[in-house]
């Protein structure tokens, strides 16, 4: 499947990256990302995907109960093994999945929606890029590490800048 694929392709982006961070930095709160803290963002990534694998199983799929594991975001070298595992279970069959969520903050009444696996897949991908760009935003506030052109970028955005240079 091209999408698992791309995704390693971003989860090497960002292992990298991880790897030259200092464990300070990773858990260091970043004004510009008010007051969040790269592992932060990177337990979202983490998170939302286990959901997905989680849900794939059940055939339910709720990303607001998520575990919001602390060490995650505190311990980079835990991140990026499981950035390792979530790679290595991607290859899964298509199927339909029902997302649940509420968007009500007053009950907990529950929305479902149908959706299918490879959807889901496709929203992850497209939600670590978002949240890649602001991991790059705290790694420019809070090091001096360079990081690819490419990072948190969308394949379409570097496609189209691609065409625009020619």
């Amino acid at each position: 499947m091209q999408i698992a694929q791309a995704i390693r392709n971003v989860f090497v982006q960002l292992h990298e990256t991880l790897d030259k961070l200092t464990p300070e930095q990773y858990t260091a709160c970043s004004k510009s990302l008010f007051n969040a803290t790269i592992g932060q963002h990177v337990r979202h990534i983490v998170e939302l995907f286990q959901c997905l694998e989680q849900g794939y199983e059940t055939g339910t799929v709720n990303y607001e109960r998520r575990k919001r594991d602390k060490q995650i975001e505190t311990d980079k070298n835990l991140a990026i093994r499981l950035l390792h595992q979530i790679s290595g279970d991607l290859l899964r069959a298509d199927k339909k999945i029902q997302l649940e969520m509420s968007y009500d903050d007053v009950s907990n009444e529950t929305i479902t929606v149908e959706s299918n696996y490879y959807r889901e897949v496709v929203y992850n991908l497209e939600h670590t890029v978002h949240h890649m760009a602001l991991i790059r935003v705290g790694v420019a506030e809070l090091s001096d590490i360079q990081l690819p052109e490419g990072f948190g970028v969308a394949s379409s955005t570097i496609k189209h800048r691609e065409k625009c240079v020619q």
